[in-house]
């Protein structure tokens, strides 16, 4: 009986090294022992067969047991990498549909663009070329001498609106700076609404003024942008700007229907003002009494500003494009004074 037991073991373990091709030389006889002679089967164990082990051939042409990986270390390993390709391909699903919105349709996308250091572009309220480099030369000192009637009327209305202001403001510079261009923002957008508008009618080039006026209306609105990022306005101050915005879109939208000249000069007038009050502004910085604060980034893109640039910066490159607006609509408004339309003089496209 023992004999057909043991006859039974050995060919079944024929039997499977001819199904795996891991036998070495069947020969004559076989030894179940260690000892075995040349024909003897050789098996080598390199681990206990168990429900996590697999086998695999090895130089010797016996079989070795090797586990197999799915050991608590090694199936946590793949997961983990699982996982992290998945994140991976979800992040970039998402950050496609961010950008794709609804322009799947349309095929309407933002270009990916980079600043000249290879960073990503960070604003969508304006691109790298509608940057530039501000013309700190420009003369602040000058001033428009009132001539006629005209000229007179629209400087006192500039110099009472003006003690309301001082009242109210007093020294807190970036404050004032908040609501002056709320205000400022407005004459450029009205008037070039407005000349369009007449060029529609007339079918006219406007020579450029419609552009010009809303290069004006849009830089003035960066101001703002800018001061909100220095300066938090109160509730009250706020309530402030939607007043007087709502007055004053109105009053000048009235004006420049009525006339042209008097409301460029107006604005002419407003800007030497708000030179002034940049002026002071700064003033104030130089003394300490402002603390000279670190530049918002987005003043140090637009204006392509220094990284280290500071608040004093800032004001100075502001101050200087209100001298340009200053002498844009003291242009504008002397064009019409001599008889002569917006559109038979070159507008000063570009002028910072």
């Amino acid at each position: 009986m023992n004999r057909i037991v043991m006859w039974s073991f050995v060919r079944g373990l024929a039997n499977n090294s001819r199904r795996f091709g891991s036998v070495a030389g069947l020969g004559g006889g076989v030894s179940g022992g260690g000892g075995g002679g040349g024909g003897g089967l050789r098996v080598t164990l390199t681990a206990m067969a168990s429900p996590g082990t697999r086998y695999t051939s090895v130089a010797d042409e016996g079989f070795q047991w090797r586990r197999m990986m799915n050991s608590s270390t090694a199936v946590a390993e793949e997961q983990g990498i699982k996982n992290a390709e998945n994140q991976g391909k979800e992040k970039e699903k998402e950050k496609e549909k961010e950008n794709a919105l609804v322009s799947s349709y349309w095929g309407i996308y933002r270009p990916r663009i980079t600043r000249e250091d290879g960073s990503e572009w960070p604003w969508n309220c304006f691109m790298p070329w509608d940057t530039y480099s501000a013309n700190l030369s420009i003369d602040l000192g000058k001033h428009h001498e009132p001539k006629c009637f005209l000229d007179k009327f629209a400087y006192r209305v500039v110099k009472v609106l003006r003690i309301p202001t001082d009242l109210f403001f007093q020294r807190r510079y970036g404050c004032r700076a908040v609501m002056l261009e709320t205000v400022a923002a407005v004459p450029g957008m009205v008037a070039g609404m407005l000349l369009h508008l007449k060029s529609l009618r007339k079918f006219q080039h406007s020579g450029g003024w419609i552009k010009a006026l809303l290069e004006e209306a849009e830089n003035e609105r960066m101001h703002l942008m800018t001061m909100i990022e220095l300066v938090q306005p109160k509730w009250y101050e706020r309530l402030l700007v939607i007043t007087v915005q709502g007055v004053f879109f109105n009053a000048f939208f009235v004006l420049y229907l009525t006339s042209p000249k008097l409301a460029h000069r107006i604005v002419g007038y407003l800007e030497e003002e708000a030179i002034h009050s940049y002026t002071e502004y700064l003033k104030d910085i130089n003394e300490g009494k402002i603390e000279n604060v670190p530049a918002p980034a987005i003043a140090i893109d637009y204006w392509r500003l220094p990284k280290d640039a500071r608040l004093k910066d800032v004001i100075t490159v502001i101050r200087a494009d209100e001298g340009h607006h200053r002498d844009v609509n003291h242009f504008a408004s002397d064009i019409h004074f001599q008889g002569k339309e917006l559109r038979e003089s070159a507008a000063p496209l570009g002028y910072h």
